[in-house]
């Protein structure tokens, strides 16, 4: 494959960067501070989408910042898997800086310049794994995600804030300190190179027994993919503001852990390897436990955004479940619902947030008959669902369907159970919230007459949002395309 040097993919991973000193600098003009933010997430975006048609023709853009020894160096790489996962993440960044803007005002929240200055660097370093070359680049940009984050998940500086902000760190910084760090050096000193390749770089390395066990510690080392039993820091980390919990908690954190081991999957072990050892399955019905005790889980919940988290632990399982197939329609399944569940995740979010915003209310009970005065939100929330759940006309239904294609393909029929079973209980814990919303009375459990809409600012994002879930059903095409570069 054609590589070109191009210092593209630095600056699109440094344009939410540069912009942090303006933002601190302009903290007393909020206005100005988050026009600022919107305009760098528009420069990022751009910057993604000007190296797309070079992807889409098969090239790849390369450029190295530093080489420490052959095999070891700081190296950017914009591959079409790493395309894919960066046009979603910096694209959202753009309708979330919009939304954040309305809902912090909206109620109020102390810290705002902090909170877009964070939010920034988390953008910065999420565009860094995507566009990581080698194993190495991608871990320093995990672990700054890590850390910019923190303050994020701990924001509002409470007990329970900063209870949820440690639990977050020492899973997250933990496994991947205890874990990945180790596994990467042993990947080194097996095949002298940390570089992805298409067919991996551990074939005929090591003996299967310790290739196995390099698998298992990569699969939990990267915990934001929050697999069972490495998933506890998601349900804590709610305590954030929703925004916070929409991008990072739906798209950039914990799309970050299943991307880097799908990297891991495909780039270091490689497909035929996976086969070849009997590897793919294991991890496969590893995911299926996470999806089903996920699902499972979910429907207990009251609150909406713990709800939320529970079904965002089940569905990141299904992506690692597709690529774990081994089959082609598998791997397309798993890789583009990526893009469906962050749509559709992020949508709901956004919903919750805007209930929040506008009435206070955070749990389910509360929320009987607020459909009627809030229609748009909720219509928004029923789109999400049945993108999530996998129903038309919405995307979700696109990769799902790949998902059960792919899991035929393999003659994996305990997974197909598992895939459908889980599909059919996304939709036992999301639909009553839609029909409790539109038909349950008014006055029942303390809603009453009067709400309105959020403010705009919220509002435009979660419609935005819930139209491109529709529209991703009609128009997959740029995302299977670059998935099925990535597969050659």
């Amino acid at each position: 494959m054609e590589q070109i040097i191009s210092i593209k993919p630095l600056f699109a991973v440094l344009a939410s960067l540069l912009v942090i000193p303006v933002l601190i600098s302009s903290s007393e003009k909020p206005n100005i501070r988050e026009g600022w933010t919107i305009l760098a997430g528009i420069i990022k975006f751009s910057l993604v989408v000007s190296m797309l048609p070079a992807v889409l023709q098969g090239q790849q853009l390369v450029y190295t910042l530093f080489t420490f020894v052959p095999g070891v160096a700081i190296k950017f790489r914009v591959d079409s898997l790493g395309m894919l996962f960066a046009l979603v993440a910096s694209f959202l960044w753009i309708v979330t800086s919009i939304y954040s803007a309305g809902y912090m005002r909206g109620l109020k929240e102390h810290a705002q310049t902090r909170f877009f200055s964070f939010f920034a660097l988390a953008l910065s370093a999420t565009i860094g794994v995507a566009f990581s070359a080698n194993l190495l680049t991608l871990y320093m940009f995990y672990e700054i995600l890590s850390l910019s984050t923190y303050p994020l998940v701990a924001h509002h500086q409470d007990e329970e804030a900063r209870k949820s902000g440690r639990k977050y760190l020492i899973y997250i910084l933990g496994t991947s300190i205890g874990l990945v760090l180790p596994s990467m050096i042993v990947c080194y000193n097996l095949a002298g190179t940390l570089e992805f390749g298409s067919q991996g770089i551990l074939a005929g390395q090591a003996s299967p027994t310790v290739l196995g066990i390099l698998l298992f510690m990569f699969v939990f080392g990267f915990a934001k993919a929050a697999i069972m039993p490495l998933h506890a820091w998601l349900p804590a980390a709610m305590v954030a503001p929703t925004p916070v919990s929409a991008l990072l908690h739906a798209v950039a954190v914990v799309k970050v852990g299943v991307f880097s081991i799908i990297r891991v999957l495909t780039g270091i072990f490689g497909i035929e390897l996976l086969s070849a050892l009997n590897l793919g399955h294991v991890i496969g019905y590893i995911a299926a436990i996470t999806i089903l005790v996920g699902s499972l889980i979910a429907i207990s919940q009251n609150e909406l955004k713990r709800l939320l988290a529970f079904s965002t632990i089940s569905q990141l399982s299904y992506i690692i479940l597709g690529v774990a197939l081994l089959t082609p329609k598998g791997q397309l399944g798993g890789i583009i619902h990526i893009v469906m569940h962050a749509f559709g995740k992020i949508t709901l979010f956004f919903c919750a947030g805007a209930i929040m915003v506008t009435t206070g209310k955070k749990y389910i009970s509360q929320m009987h008959g607020l459909g009627r005065q809030m229609p748009v939100t909720f219509l928004a929330f029923f789109i999400g669902s049945l993108s999530v759940i996998g129903l038309p006309p919405t995307g979700g239904f696109y990769s799902k369907w790949y998902l059960v294609l792919g899991s035929l393909q393999a003659e994996q029929l305990p997974l197909l159970l598992v895939l459908l079973a889980s599909s059919f209980l996304n939709a036992v814990y999301f639909l009553p919230v839609v029909f409790k919303g539109f038909f349950a009375p008014v006055y029942s459990q303390g809603v009453k007459p009067g709400y309105s809409e959020a403010p705009s600012m919220c509002l435009y994002p979660l419609a935005i949002t819930a139209l491109i879930s529709v529209g991703l059903f009609f128009y997959p095409d740029l995302f299977r395309d670059l998935i099925q570069l990535s597969m050659g």
